[in-house]
């Protein structure tokens, strides 16, 4: 093995702290993009302006044109009718803040990302991997507004299935973020059993599945209704009829609130379950400490963000438990991706791992 120089380690340092302030920027994003569904400001903004929406209405007179312009979609008139322009300027500045953080993020990915191309500080496959998340990236603002778009004409909220496609997909981003930061100049230890890398990956993707079922679940604003635990609608386990009745049958599963709140029930108990379970089967199977210290933080946020969400339903979603939850969700999701990482070694160093290490 080829020791890297000073000068490399340098440059190493240097992406990775970039990648992780990224990762930390969609992080905050997803977090005020909650705060921004949580107090219903998503709508306040019914034009998609990528480059002069920067700037925020700066009079009295631009605020009042605004406030008309909301007042001709269904959720002023069913929902806000009468509110104030005060009442106003508060949804506003959240939506305008979280378009604002998006529209930083890719400031940030792109420029910095030119200047180490031009410089040769990152390789082709690293490169490209990076271009693909930025592409990403931009899909992502455009599935913003798709989203938005969907309840500017009939409804007085977005879609529940956009809404949990654009909130899973900006968990995806931010954990293609992690993983790219964390492979990147890390040691290259034996590799673990095999084993033990699939149930730690099977416990990263179970977690963004019940990411995008609490999306549901916030989408159908079902976390206001069958507030009690451990029974759900009085049963453990509701009867059919009631979770199976729309037709099709699939149906129920995106738009029955009851069925989406059970699911998500069902999800957070095998996460729970399987992080023990990986947890024990780490500590009989390797000796490594990260891969211990990894499995037990994973199952220790996973209990913990149950526990959370039992108590945010029971109390029937108020705002600050609502994004404790969702911000919890990042911090299970963080976990849960560095420890699929680091279970998922094999003995041949990636590229980003190359850049570093000099392999």
């Amino acid at each position: 093995m080829q020791m890297p120089d000073r000068a490399n380690g340098v440059r190493v340092l240097v992406i990775r702290l970039w990648i992780g302030c990224l990762a930390a920027l969609v992080f905050a994003m997803v977090v005020v993009g909650g705060a921004t569904r949580l107090t219903q400001s998503g709508l306040s903004i019914v034009e998609w302006k990528p480059v002069t929406g920067v700037i925020p209405p700066l009079s009295q007179a631009d605020w009042q044109v605004e406030f008309d312009k909301y007042k001709t979609i269904p959720q002023y008139e069913r929902v806000n009718r009468g509110m104030s322009l005060e009442e106003f300027k508060t949804i506003f500045w959240w939506e305008w803040s979280h378009r604002l953080l998006g529209r930083m993020i890719g400031a940030a990915f792109l420029l910095p990302f030119l200047w180490f191309l031009w410089r040769g500080w990152v390789d082709r496959r690293l490169g490209a991997a990076l271009a693909g998340i930025f592409l990403l990236g931009g899909v992502q603002g455009a599935v913003g507004w798709w989203m938005v778009a969907s309840g500017l004409t009939e409804r007085v909220a977005v879609s529940q299935y956009r809404l949990a496609f654009h909130l899973t997909l900006a968990c995806l981003i931010y954990a293609a973020l992690v993983r790219t930061a964390d492979r990147i100049g890390s040691p290259v230890p034996a590799a673990p059993p095999r084993r033990i890398g699939l149930g730690a990956t099977a416990l990263q993707v179970l977690v963004i599945v019940q990411i995008y079922l609490g999306a549901l679940v916030a989408g159908l604003h079902a976390g206001l209704i069958y507030n009690t635990w451990p029974l759900i609608d009085g049963n453990l386990v509701p009867p059919p009829s009631s979770l199976l009745f729309d037709r099709p049958a699939w149906r129920n599963f995106f738009e029955n609130p009851l069925t989406v709140q059970f699911d998500h029930r069902m999800v957070a108990y095998a996460l729970v379950a399987l992080a023990l379970l990986h947890l024990a089967d780490v500590f009989r199977t390797t000796e490594c400490g990260r891969l211990r210290t990894g499995a037990g933080l994973l199952a220790l946020f996973v209990c913990a963000q149950a526990m959370i969400g039992i108590i945010t339903l029971v109390a029937a979603a108020p705002l600050a438990l609502a994004m404790l939850h969702q911000a919890m969700a990042l911090v299970v999701l963080t976990v849960a991706t560095l420890h699929a990482s680091h279970a998922t070694i094999v003995a041949a160093p990636s590229p980003a791992r190359r850049l570093a290490s000099g392999y």
